[in-house]
């Protein structure tokens, strides 16, 4: 894991769900740095640089994708 490198940071943990969920379904190897910490004390976010996404750099590009499409508008079709 001293490999996996930051590619996302939230402030407040119901912000990771719907992305845990994604990429739990593309089987991408994550984790949450500070999850832990900041679900029993929430004011530290700051204090610890919010929660962490780090990934495998070998898995960087599939992540910006599921990311960028979180973050697009909902179109209705």
């Amino acid at each position: 894991m001293e490999s996996f490198k930051t590619i996302a940071i939230f402030n407040y943990q119901h912000e990771t769900v719907v992305l845990k969920h994604l990429l739990d379904q593309e089987e991408i190897p994550y984790y949450f740095e500070n999850e832990m910490t900041l679900s029993v004390v929430p004011m530290y976010t700051s204090a610890l640089g919010g929660i962490k996404l780090r990934i495998h750099p070998n898995d960087f590009e599939r992540v910006q994708q599921i990311l960028d499409d979180l973050n697009n508008p909902l179109q209705i079709v």
